[in-house]
């Protein structure tokens, strides 16, 4: 994957966000705070769908594995970060780099997959009730989900080989706080273009064929929902659909901006800002999206912390009566 024979480079200098040494202190507070809510929120989420068995359903198998990859995405990117904050000369091997790259690319391009097949979830659970036992079985569950690892997985071996087969011959210097592909490919002594028309066009395939999948899922799902009579049923069948929403809109937003974009337009400082964005706090408000706006994941909670209650008083009750 990385083509040393063709570099004189074996390490490059990470910018960073800032150089200023209060801000960066800030900073480090900050990351360190969402790093910590986002690890607690997603192995919560993933603890709370396996213990409770009201969410062993499609939905929730699906949610498990997008808080999988959101604990994968900001674990590729967060330890370097808040390590950086103290670090004179923040720098990064090539295969470092390179490891980075690919890591978080494959959770990012997974993402998009999982949203997509949630979407189909719940396309199949409200235009087609009866068949949605039968279609979405455990054995197609699993099959969807590895698809999306594989399929991501491909893709971005694809994307970071093309981007390591470039001559590196100086400067080192990456003007951002992680190896992304955009900042990378300008320290490159070769050409390019190539591999600029290789990455948006894998990128808008992917973005694109996704959230139309998605936003057609959810056009068949509001007119069926538009023919439901009741108040009651559309905003049970609306509810169910909310929180899938708000992370979809939040994680394509982003992601378009970041990438399906000409290079001519690209300002690395201004990117900085939206990568923080997809790899720190959007995997560290799905989370809390689900949690807040889903009911059964909030009955849920309230039913193992009651249990929990229940238990410890139980163990008090023991102790009283020895």
């Amino acid at each position: 994957m990385v083509g040393r024979n063709k570099t004189t480079v074996d390490e490059f200098i990470l910018l960073g966000i800032t150089d200023i040494w209060e801000l960066q202190v800030i900073l480090f507070v900050l990351f360190l705070l969402i790093c910590v809510t986002s690890l607690v929120g997603n192995l919560g989420m993933i603890a709370l769908i396996r213990l409770d068995f009201r969410l062993h359903t499609p939905m929730y198998f699906f949610l498990c594995h997008l808080s999988l990859v959101d604990i994968g995405n900001s674990s590729a990117v967060a330890p370097k970060i808040l390590v950086s904050f103290f670090e004179e000369r923040k720098t990064i091997s090539l295969p470092g780099c390179a490891a980075q790259m690919y890591f978080c690319g494959v959770c990012i391009i997974t993402e998009c997959y999982l949203l997509a097949v949630m979407a189909y979830d719940r396309y199949m659970a409200i235009c087609n009730p009866l068949l949605y036992v039968a279609t979405m079985s455990q054995k197609v569950c699993v099959q969807l989900a590895v698809g999306s690892y594989i399929v991501a997985t491909v893709n971005e071996i694809v994307l970071v080989s093309s981007v390591f087969n470039l001559h590196f011959c100086g400067p080192n210097v990456i003007n951002h706080f992680f190896c992304d592909i955009p900042p990378l490919l300008r320290l490159s002594c070769s050409s390019t273009t190539v591999n600029e028309h290789v990455l948006f066009t894998i990128g808008t395939f992917i973005a694109l064929s996704t959230l139309v999948f998605i936003v057609v899922s959810y056009g068949s799902i509001l007119t069926t929902i538009l023919r439901i009579h009741s108040s009651e049923g559309r905003h049970k069948s609306f509810s169910t659909c909310a929180s899938h929403l708000t992370s979809v809109s939040v994680f394509y937003g982003t992601l378009i901006f970041m990438y399906l974009r000409p290079s001519s337009s690209y300002s690395l400082d201004q990117d900085k800002v939206v990568s923080i964005a997809y790899t720190l706090v959007i995997p560290m408000l799905n989370p809390l999206i689900y949690s807040l706006r889903n009911v059964e994941v909030k009955d849920a909670l309230k039913r193992l912390l009651e249990k929990i209650g229940f238990s410890h008083q139980t163990q008090l009750d023991a102790i009283n009566s020895v």
